[in-house]
């Protein structure tokens, strides 16, 4: 992630391909917290005319990653651990439902790849990969809110995703527990991949118990509580 991905625009748009990529930059903090920029710096960034990336940083505000400022360009949003951990609480009720929707859902050709991706996710946890982790990440997780079949869903936790893994990206070094995430990740994508709903439900419950719990660990630190 930390180099410049190349753009297929033959199979998305070019607002979908700006989008995508900007909201990797502001992930792994290429793009930092509080950063100010133009419509057309960001354009010149990453190769994309000035009308796509127009769309993109339109819906990169809706995901709360970025601010405008009106006459002054815009601005990447801050990390707020107050806000983050309001994030995961909302993102817990939703990786609940969209997980056991999913595994009551999902079609066959999506378990194939969910469980690519979950081996994917595990592989990169074991070799402490953050780039790679974040990015399969990313596939299953959109893979498995697409199986759940809610778009509404969808659209919802989409926000919350980007701005975990961007937080994640910036205190991973600090909590030094990438394998055991990639672990707890994967178990979920595979419990979906195998139609087990049970299992789907305990994994999800488990994976949010431990974000949450180091969201609270480095929300308490910041304030001066450890």
């Amino acid at each position: 992630m930390g180099k410049k991905a190349a753009i297929d625009v033959t199979t998305e748009s070019q607002a979908d391909a700006a989008h995508r990529r900007l909201e990797e930059m502001i992930v792994t903090l290429q793009l930092p917290p509080g950063s100010h920029w133009s419509e057309e710096g960001l354009a010149d960034k990453i190769g994309i005319g000035r009308t796509p990336v127009r769309e993109a940083v339109k819906r990169l505000q809706a995901d709360y990653l970025v601010s405008i400022l009106p006459r002054h360009g815009l601005m990447i949003t801050e990390i707020n651990l107050h806000e983050q951990l309001l994030v995961i609480e909302f993102r817990r009720e939703l990786e609940i439902f969209i997980s056991t929707r999913a595994a009551r859902r999902i079609m066959a050709a999506d378990r194939e790849r969910l469980v690519a991706a979950a081996n994917e996710i595990d592989a990169a946890g074991k070799q402490g990969n953050l780039e790679k982790y974040l990015r399969e990440v990313f596939n299953a997780n959109q893979l498995i809110a697409k199986a759940a079949g809610n778009p509404f869903a969808a659209r919802s936790i989409s926000p919350l995703h980007a701005m975990s893994r961007r937080f994640y990206y910036k205190y991973e070094s600090d909590l030094q527990n990438l394998e055991a995430m990639g672990k707890l990740h994967a178990e979920r994508a595979r419990a979906v991949a195998r139609q087990d709903e049970k299992k789907a439900l305990a994994h999800a419950t488990a994976l949010m118990d431990q974000i949450e719990g180091y969201t609270r660990k480095i929300f308490e630190r910041g304030i001066g509580l450890v």
